[in-house]
């Protein structure tokens, strides 16, 4: 998936094994239909299946199981280890049959070619995952391992349903012309019961036949197969078969079946002759399905090593090197030669994403087989693969969101990757800048939050959302920019004698304590609060201390003492004689703080202003130490 090109294509197999084509990337600038010279625009953008639709399930619920199996690692142990990741394997096949169900329903709807090349891909997908699972996960030792083998086959590559539907819906079934193509194709995958059943229909239309298919049945019901239990060892297994199979090559060599040729050579098949299995071949349309009848009927009980031996001559023998294997076939044979690391990079050559290899890599390193391989990217490969899978995420808009726990799982560089792509993520809203910043705050990227609330906190500004703008720099614990914004509430309150936000303001708590500026914004709206509690005394003592302690900004005072003016005309007596000397020294040192040409700018409302206080401040003075004094003389 990391090299493009305008001419790379992969191919795999529909439905029946037949190879679709289909283009694994987008083409270059330049690149279209018509030619060099051509100014059409082709796109490329990595890891394009993220972006399609109908593949978010596979996304989503792979995710689910994935986090599932990282949390029960440490209870997978003893004999229960096998089977809870032969299960969790299974969890994965089951959701890209669901997501393959789905496609295909779309397609059948919109007849749509992507759709159908899509459920084709999840097909092979699943058709080598399940393989997989077999051989690396559950292991099956040999006996097992054929039977396994037979379900594969039967899942994944011949679906004979609508051939057996239309057989048995006729008014003669064994007069129909698929009737032997039927009773064929359950013969090949081993299933006797289905072939038994079809030709109890043949003895019963054609009595002459009766012998025959009574001899062919009894063949047929006596078939030695291995056990999933302990009932047997190999070794009588192997007799049982011996015994068995010398009884159809006597029947054959007496002439039994031979008026009837599609009965002798059912029977030539139960005795795994190559000639008469390939001569099926249009019905079974893989080599793989070739070489697990061929190992039914002449190997059943094939160990897991000699598998390649046998799958490499009948690949051989089915092709008959007419046409070279497909991608498919290559991946298929790797895994048959249980090369896990061939399986994992053909895959991510053939596949346009990397979920397929992420997920079986973490599920075989979860199996312990891994190990011996790592060397091959002198790192650890599932780690690699998860990266790049989870990389892919953080392009789509909201699946980035499952990429935060894949790279949570890979402890080397996991960190480090989640770190650069959050830095990345379009903020576009602040729900979703809360998104990030709570995934942030979690794991305690502290350098990360601080840029997620600048970012905000700038975008609220510019919008003059101030509540907003505050609210962020105090969470980044920015103290310039929480002084900045400060600024502007008080700007925004000279302009329109009011504050904004209240509700913020009012319960700043110990955040007003991050700048000097936002200490002052909160203990002036404190000021306010108390005017308008009718606690008069507190409130003149909060506002002299603003102006002596120097909290307030300089070009803030007159406003202070503005403020100051209500409180000095109230009938009772607020400002003791000490308050009034220093409200009046800093009336005095804002007024001396101007120079001649500032004072000659100075408007007329300006200038009323201080006269107003000089004559507030002189007759609250005088009313004081009058008040003062008479109390001194009583």
């Amino acid at each position: 998936p990391t090299e493009w090109s305008t001419e790379t294509s992969v191919t795999w197999p529909g439905r029946a094994g037949r190879f679709l084509p289909g283009t694994l990337t987008g083409c270059v600038a330049g690149s279209g239909e018509g030619g060099p010279s051509s100014s059409r625009v082709f796109v490329v953008r990595r890891d394009q299946d993220i972006y399609i639709q109908t593949l978010r399930k596979l996304f989503n619920e792979s995710h689910g199981i994935f986090v599932g199996l990282q949390r029960s690692e440490e209870e997978l142990a003893g004999k229960s280890r096998k089977a809870q990741l032969v299960q969790v394997s299974k969890n994965y096949r089951s959701v890209i049959r669901a997501c393959m169900e789905d496609m295909h329903q779309a397609a059948s709807k919109f007849v749509s070619w992507p759709c159908f090349f899509q459920v084709s891909i999840l097909s092979a997908m699943e058709l080598i995952w399940n393989l997989c699972e077999i051989l690396f996960v559950e292991a099956a030792a040999a006996g097992p391992l054929l039977l396994r083998l037979l379900d594969w086959v039967r899942l994944h590559v011949c679906d004979v349903d609508n051939m057996v539907r239309e057989v048995l819906s006729s008014e003669n079934p064994s007069k129909h012309e698929l009737f032997w193509n039927v009773v064929d194709v359950f013969v090949l995958q081993g299933r006797m019961d289905e072939a038994r059943h079809l030709l109890s229909k043949e003895a019963s239309a054609n009595p002459a036949s009766m012998n025959m298919y009574k001899i062919l049945d009894d063949l047929m019901k006596k078939m030695p197969m291995p056990s999933l239990g302990n009932t047997q060892t190999l070794t009588e297994m192997e007799l049982k078969w011996q015994h068995w199979h010398e009884e159809c090559q006597r029947y054959l060599q007496d002439g039994t079946f031979a008026s009837n040729s599609h009965m002798e050579s059912i029977c030539k098949i139960l005795l795994g002759d190559e000639d008469a299995i390939l001569e099926k071949k249009e019905l079974m349309t893989t080599w793989y399905h070739f070489l697990v009848t061929r190992l039914l009927y002449s190997h059943p009980t094939v160990k897991p090593m000699e598998l390649r031996f046998y799958a490499q001559s009948s690949m051989d023998l089915f092709l008959g090197g007419e046409s070279s294997p497909e991608p498919l076939d290559t991946i298929l044979m790797a895994a048959f030669e249980f090369e896990m690391h061939q399986v994992i990079k053909e895959c991510s050559i053939a596949l346009s994403n990397w979920w397929f290899v992420a997920h079986l890599t973490d599920l075989l390193d979860h199996c312990k087989l891994l190990q011996s391989h790592n060397l091959y990217f002198g790192s650890n490969m599932r780690e690699f693969l998860l990266l790049e899978y989870a990389s892919g995420l953080f392009s789509h808009h909201s699946l980035w969101q499952l990429g935060v726990d894949y790279f949570d799982h890979c402890p080397e560089y996991g960190r480090v990757y989640l770190e650069l792509h959050i830095e990345r993520i379009p903020l576009n809203t602040e729900q979703k800048a809360l998104k990030v910043l709570r995934i942030c705050e979690q794991r305690q990227m502290h350098e990360q939050v601080r840029s997620i609330c600048k970012i905000m906190a700038m975008k609220a500004l510019r919008n003059n959302r101030l509540g907003s703008a505050l609210s962020w720099s105090i969470r980044a614990k920015d103290a310039a920019f929480a002084t900045l914004i400060s600024d502007r509430f008080l700007k925004d309150y000279c302009e329109r004698g009011c504050f904004s936000d209240l509700d913020l303001i009012d319960n700043l708590g110990p955040s007003m304590l991050l700048s000097d500026r936002l200490t002052f914004l909160g203990k002036y709206r404190e000021f306010h609060r108390l005017y308008g509690e009718k606690r008069f005394s507190e409130a003149a003592k909060l506002l002299l201390m603003l102006m002596t302690a120097h909290i307030a900004p300089c070009s803030f005072w007159m406003t202070l003492l503005t403020d100051a003016l209500p409180l000095l005309e109230q009938k009772e007596v607020i400002f003791s004689a000490e308050q009034t000397y220093e409200l009046m020294r800093c009336l005095e040192d804002l007024t001396a703080g101007k120079s001649d040409k500032q004072k000659f700018q100075d408007d007329d409302v300006e200038t009323m202003k201080v006269e107003m206080l000089r004559l507030a401040l002189a007759r609250n003075l005088a009313r004081v130490i009058v008040k003062e004094g008479t109390l001194e003389g009583s």
